[in-house]
């Protein structure tokens, strides 16, 4: 095998491999709906005010892969959010995708429906670059806002 082959061929296996390691931090839709009704639970075993902090701050156990926890209410006030500690408290309900699709009502609709995806193009975290993603939404526990936790598509 000339040079050329070996390097074309020690190529492709690295690319290969960086591809099945970046697919393995992305997260599944089954992934997303396990951990969303997991804050559900979580919600209704330590209460609320307990578990949006936890939400919002304890990455060990509410940060997986590229999943996250967030929590709107009714009025589309971040309650929690594993990605932005910073948003608890705003109202973000005029927030819009890069299409101008507004993601909070978009959330609330799909709760409010007994629980399902919403379908919005984000910056992901990391790349900053923006990609399709879907996040699932159920009610809380009281019945109000929701608990949502997306995928990068």
């Amino acid at each position: 095998m000339n040079t050329f082959m070996r390097w074309l061929t020690a190529s492709v296996a690295a690319l290969v491999m960086v591809g099945g390691a970046a697919a393995q931090d992305r997260a599944t839709k089954d992934e997303a709906v396990a951990m969303a009704k997991a804050a559900f639970e979580h919600v209704k075993k330590v209460g609320a005010e307990k578990a949006y902090a936890d939400f919002s701050t304890d990455k060990a156990n509410w940060n997986k892969k590229d999943l996250y926890v967030m929590v709107y209410d009714n009025n589309s006030v971040a309650l929690a959010h594993g990605a932005n500690a910073k948003l608890v408290g705003k109202n973000l309900g005029g927030l819009k995708d890069a299409n101008g699709a507004l993601i909070v009502p978009g959330l609330l609709a799909a709760a409010a429906k007994g629980g399902g995806w919403f379908d919005y193009d984000w910056p992901h975290p990391e790349s900053k670059k923006i990609e399709g993603k879907t996040t699932y939404a159920i009610r809380q526990p009281d019945g109000t806002g929701f608990i949502g936790v997306g995928i990068y598509r």
